[in-house]
């Protein structure tokens, strides 16, 4: 079994591919002129005369200082997975994770989105691409204002609302008027018990290409951003089924408390179809730091995997207030435990890790994030390095119903965390207008059984919850 105590040791890094300029975008990539083509737009009237929107590219904003090159400035968000550049001083952009070279915003849009939704015919890239947290085509406006406030932006922006239009779609997200906006970014007052404390530090995460060979002086805290498969050159060699019962009980599990919680995955490997399909969530009921009382809960969910039929697949953990990322310390962890399994039976076995974020304040609604990971080993030229944590692509299947084995672990959860001084305070305010209770049921609702009878179930429990305080 896992150690609970997760004590970690871990690897590292691809050594990075020689350059390669790619050149793609579609349609798209006609707006984004050469340099001549550039220099052209501009007469000798200077920057009265009027520079088209397909005049102004990263080289104008660079020449006009709006913008300034630099390592892992610029960055991508795209139906879940997070892609970061390098902004070069000749205007072209970097991807860090493989050193490919792009020639455009559009370019690398189209190049990044391709890989996660290989039906995506453009990249919207100056709606798509961050510079420093802020969308390139704020920059773009920003040059317009200052250099040419008297044109027609009806004119000079053409196409941009569309490709915005586009962006807000691809993300899933509905187009939320500009007041509403407004108002959603304004900062909220949150529950004092979660909001970090003055002894918290805020852990940013890092990019794995920054790490380098493994530094005993590093913090094993630090947070380490996801990988793609395809990022490092590989194909994800498993694919993952897990119930919305395990996501379920896996999620109340990490709500109940501000400190950091573990448990295992129960499930079964099928070498055949090569599918790792997680059919149960064992929660451990004790204290990460209580040695004593480790190996008889492990031995406990020993006997409950027996009993089911089932093989270990994987483990999870909480990161109550903080990103689902996992630490240098989770690397190790996970490598280890893949190891481990791997070495349990004749063939190859895959071992899921999962992190869940309860807390964060980063979090998209009320709903946890839930990060599935695997760990790559580093090439065996450079063993010192740090393994590096990849994204796992996971079919969620909705189960039927609330099974009593579930509804049994979650009472018993409530009666292990009920006296706990970091017991969350469930009447207390997540946000002005949705209180802790409201966010976890929130939260849960998102892994709910086709048997819409589970919410009066699930009622029972939360009464005994709130009863708790």
């Amino acid at each position: 079994m896992f150690p609970i105590g997760m004590a970690e040791r871990t690897r590292g890094s691809e050594p990075p591919l020689s350059p390669q300029v790619v050149e793609e975008g579609g349609e798209e990539e006609e707006e984004e002129l050469s340099g001549g083509e550039e220099s052209d737009l501009r007469t000798p009237s200077g920057r009265g005369s009027l520079l088209t929107r397909r005049g102004i590219t990263l080289r104008v904003l660079l020449k006009d200082s709006l913008v300034e090159p630099g390592d892992g400035v610029l960055s991508i968000h795209y139906l879940g997975k997070k892609f970061v550049g390098d902004l070069l001083n000749d205007g072209k952009i970097r991807w860090v994770e493989t050193g490919q070279i792009f020639n455009s915003p559009s370019a690398w849009a189209t190049h990044c989105k391709r890989l996660v939704n290989p039906a995506k015919k453009s990249g919207c890239g100056w709606a798509s691409v961050r510079y420093r947290g802020q969308k390139l085509v704020q920059y773009k406006t920003s040059w317009l204002h200052k250099y040419q406030p008297s044109a027609d932006m009806s004119l000079v922006s053409e196409g941009e609302d569309d490709e915005m239009g586009d962006e807000e779609e691809e993300e899933g997200k509905t187009a939320v008027p500009t007041d509403d906006k407004n108002r959603k970014n304004k900062p909220e007052l949150h529950d004092i018990s979660l909001v970090p404390r003055r002894g918290d530090r805020e852990r940013i995460p890092v990019r794995y290409c920054t790490l380098g060979t493994r530094d005993a002086a590093r913090d094993p805290h630090t947070l380490v951003e996801l990988s793609a498969f395809s990022a490092i050159n590989r194909f994800q060699p498993f694919n993952v089924a897990v119930s919305s019962n395990v996501l379920l009980l896996m999620d109340f599990h990490c709500h109940l408390t501000t400190s950091e919680v573990v448990g295992y995955l129960g499930g079964r490997w099928d070498t055949n179809t090569q599918l790792l399909t997680v059919l149960r969530a064992f929660p451990c009921r004790t204290r990460l730091a209580d040695r004593d009382s480790a190996s008889a809960v492990e031995e406990e969910i020993c006997q409950n995997l027996f009993m089911r039929g089932l093989s270990l697949v994987g483990w999870y953990h909480s990161h109550p207030r903080g990103p689902a990322l996992p630490s240098l310390q989770d690397i190790d962890s996970q490598m280890d435990h893949q190891l481990r399994l791997q070495g349990s039976s004749n063939g190859f076995q895959p071992c899921l890790g999962i992190i869940c974020g309860p807390y964060y304040h980063g979090n998209q609604g009320v709903a946890s994030t839930i990060t599935p990971f695997w760990v790559v080993p580093p090439p065996e030229q450079r063993p010192n390095d740090y393994g590096i944590p990849v994204a796992v692509e996971v079919t969620y299947v909705q189960d039927n119903f609330l099974t009593s084995d579930v509804l049994n672990e979650m009472m018993l959860l409530v009666d292990f965390y009920r006296a706990a001084p970091d017991l969350v305070q469930f009447h207390q305010f997540w946000c002005p207008d949705t209180t802790m209770m409201d966010k976890i049921k929130g939260s849960l609702s998102g892994h709910a059984p086709k048997d819409q009878a589970y919410s009066q179930i699930l009622e029972h429990v939360y009464n005994q919850l709130i009863n708790t305080h």
